[in-house]
């Protein structure tokens, strides 16, 4: 089965483009997948602007699962189809919390193909 998926990145200090992996959105309208993991070094954050503001980070980031699972919990973005949420969270912004471009792939297992893209692009 095809799925589509984008890196997150903290981006501590905007004005200088500098970014950290931080997880990973994996989708597959056929099947209905979108999930996501995530995972913050803080101290990595820090290394790069030691006056970041990680609790501004943290509720960013804390919103993305519960966008990708849809429902009242994500509030009008729960609400849109699984297409539409993708590419909600997939859209190019200018702030703290941003996501790579769009990649595609092939896999038998949707969860395991998340699982790997993490491992290669976040851990």
């Amino acid at each position: 089965m095809t799925y589509d998926y984008a890196v997150i990145r903290l981006v501590p200090r905007v004005d200088r483009g500098e970014f950290i992996n931080v997880g990973v959105i994996l989708s597959s309208s056929a099947t209905g997948f979108l999930k996501t993991k995530i995972h913050v070094n803080e101290a990595r954050v820090l290394a790069f602007d030691p006056k970041a503001d990680l609790e501004s980070m943290r509720a960013t980031l804390n919103a993305i699962p519960l966008i990708c699972e849809g429902g009242n919990l994500a509030g009008d973005l729960g609400k849109l189809p699984l297409r539409e949420r993708f590419h909600w969270l997939t859209a190019p912004r200018s702030s703290s919390v941003q996501t790579s471009p769009v990649h595609s792939g092939r896999c038998r297992d949707l969860q395991l193909a998340l699982d790997d893209v993490f491992a290669k692009m976040v851990l």
